[in-house]
């Protein structure tokens, strides 16, 4: 077993783990060979929790318990803002979805879920519980843009997803998730085990729902 929290929820739910960080969809995405209706459907879907992802996000900021992570928080959120949401508009539009394409399709299942276990944790009003389902959504993320730098694909739309989870300021944010989760969390590990566990199986189902 690993010796600090993060370490522990992640060997306890390690086959889920490596499915996600090595799913098909990664292998497709980083050797830029990956169906353009398949990349479409995939954006369309994350970008649909982006705002609720955000309310997380405030909600971290809301719950931290010093002025420095309240910062850290805010400063992601602002880069969020900015960087990502411009790639999801410009990407979107280079594979000729338009408004009225985004919206037909329905959240998948996976989507749903991940609106709701995001919203779920939001309103905790638990800073551990916001911890573990930010630990998944952006330390899986890491992982396999981290492990897939280079070379990168030529289509910039495939490139900057991988860019944008791997970059140094990504990086020290996600290590700084690690520290506070392994600061936090446990006085709350069955709470996180719980927020962890449903978090990365909806990280899987999320993949395998583009295909």
């Amino acid at each position: 077993m690993g010796t600090t929290l993060t370490e522990q929820l992640k060997n306890r739910h390690a086959a889920t783990w490596a499915s996600v960080i090595e799913h098909r969809f990664v292998r497709e995405l980083t050797v830029g060979s990956i169906d353009d209706k398949v990349m479409a459907s995939y954006l369309i879907q994350d970008y649909r929790f982006f705002e609720v992802f955000l309310s997380l996000i405030g909600a971290a900021i809301a719950q931290a318990d010093s002025l420095a992570a309240k910062l850290t928080f805010g400063r992601f959120a602002g880069s969020i803002s900015s960087d990502e949401n411009t790639y999801f508009t410009r990407a979107l539009a280079a594979l000729g979805i338009d408004e009225r394409q985004f919206n037909q399709p329905p959240d998948t299942l996976a989507t749903a879920g991940f609106k709701a276990i995001m919203q779920e944790a939001a309103g905790s009003g638990s800073y551990a519980a916001i911890l573990s389902v930010l630990n998944v959504a952006e330390g899986s993320y890491f992982e396999w843009a981290s492990a897939n730098a280079a070379p990168l694909p030529e289509n910039f739309i495939h490139a900057e997803w991988i860019t944008l989870h791997n970059n140094p300021e990504f990086t020290a944010f996600v290590h700084f998730l690690r520290r506070e989760l392994d600061r936090v969390g446990p006085e709350h590990e069955a709470l996180c085990e719980n927020f962890f566990r449903r978090a990365i199986a909806l990280e899987k189902d999320f993949f395998d729902s583009v295909y």
